[in-house]
């Protein structure tokens, strides 16, 4: 195994939120050797405390990484959110600091697609409803309000990896399947776009949810939306949870319009399994509701697991930020017997000129130069033919170029 400049056994690794075994394995793996690891979130100050200390940080939805936090963590490289979203860190302030945040879009997406399916076939049975009334002595066998899935028009707001999973999934059932999406996509199998929104609310039997948190789905569906569906239709949502009005879908549950619904993400969250859940959804017995479980299969955790702590150390090990969400994407190749010096810095003019200086004034080759900005920061990796020594030295240099915000040698 290669040396680092920064030996792999120095690197602290923090694992919060009980994060699979499959993660712990990777970095073992790969040479790091000192890991902590915590079943749950950390209290803000305890958090304060540990993360000073890391060098890479890996959490997963209920771990808070504020400005403030971060603002404590002066050795930290590289963050892991070993989930899909990244709400739950502030990825301007985790930039402006040089560092790149890394998530999962894809490997919990079956998961998902295989929930809101179950939830399609059960709402449309009715079966929720008759479900409370066994646990409560009662016996409502009954063909009144239970339909086949078969032959139904299921609508699909938010067409990506997992809305078209569903899609396929659904039409193996022989489903109808329409979709929306604020960016033109390529149908698969027979999914048909809607014209709109509206359209697809008022075709609909089923309506799932597949959509970011941004401030354009944030209350997305609230009382107009709902009270466009189609008298009687289903609602899921396994997104998030300031999507859905949560008020307006009780009223409208309340009223009979909705004929049921399943939500799996909620405004506001418990912060553990010890803290109590209030919704006013609690109430009708026509719904499901699940404790933002979604993607929490465990063969969904042991891929997230895989493929975040993959990118943490290909980037503390390489230096490449292919699918970073808050970074310029750059995929590198080895380099056997060179230097590579990592430099990011704020997007400003003349940076790179000055970068290019130091290399010149100091007579070294440059074996490959490797360039990505966004608006905000530039990433220019640098393998150059050096002594460890000069290296040091170059680095050095480089950390007093105005607007450098983080160096480093890997090896």
């Amino acid at each position: 195994m290669k040396p680092t400049s920064y030996p792999r056994k120095d690197i602290r690794v923090l694992l919060l939120e009980g994060l699979s075994p499959s993660a712990v394995a990777v970095f073992r793996e790969a040479g790091y050797t000192d890991i902590e690891t915590h079943a749950g979130s950390l209290s803000e100050d305890r958090l304060r405390e540990r993360i000073r200390e890391a060098h890479i940080v890996g959490i997963r939805s209920r771990t808070q990484l504020t400005a403030e936090v971060l603002a404590e963590a002066r050795r930290l490289m590289a963050i892991g959110c070993f989930c899909i979203g990244t709400n739950q860190v502030d990825l301007e302030a985790a930039a402006r600091a040089g560092v790149p945040v890394f998530n999962a879009p894809y490997s919990n997406t079956r998961s998902v697609a295989e929930l809101v399916l179950a939830e399609i076939i059960l709402l449309m049975r009715g079966v929720p409803a008759r479900h409370a009334a066994c646990l409560r002595g009662g016996w409502l066998k009954s063909a009144t309000g239970s339909h086949e899935v078969r032959g139904k028009t299921l609508g699909i707001v938010g067409y990506g990896h997992i809305g078209t999973q569903v899609g396929l999934l659904a039409e193996g059932l022989g489903m109808r399947v329409l979709f929306h999406d604020i960016e033109s996509k390529l149908s698969l199998g027979n999914a048909r776009a809607a014209a709109g929104l509206d359209d697809l609310l008022a075709r609909a039997d089923v309506v799932t949810l597949h959509v970011p948190e941004t401030p354009a789905t944030r209350m997305m569906i609230g009382a107009t939306e709902l009270g466009a569906m189609k008298p009687g239709a289903k609602l899921i949502n396994a997104s998030r949870g300031t999507v859905v009005d949560i008020d307006a879908l009780a009223a409208a549950l309340e009223s009979g319009h909705v004929g049921g619904a399943a939500i799996d993400v909620f405004p506001v969250e418990p912060k553990g399994n010890d803290e109590a859940f209030e919704s006013p959804l609690t109430r009708f017995d026509n719904v499901i509701l699940t404790p933002h479980v979604g993607g929490s299969t465990l063969e969904a955790q042991d891929n997230i697991g895989l493929e975040v702590a993959a990118k943490l150390v290909r980037y503390s090990d390489n230096g490449s930020t292919l699918s970073a969400v808050n970074f310029p994407e750059v995929t590198l190749p080895g380099h056997e017997g060179s230097q590579r010096i990592l430099h990011i810095h704020r997007n400003v003019p003349g940076v790179l000129s000055r970068i290019n200086e130091v290399f010149s004034q100091a007579g070294l080759n440059i074996d490959g130069q490797y360039l990505r900005t966004d608006a905000n920061v530039g990433y220019v990796v640098i393998d150059v033919g050096a002594t460890p020594g000069q290296a040091q030295a170059l680095r050095a240099e480089l950390a007093e170029v105005p607007g450098t915000l983080r160096t480093r040698i890997l090896y």
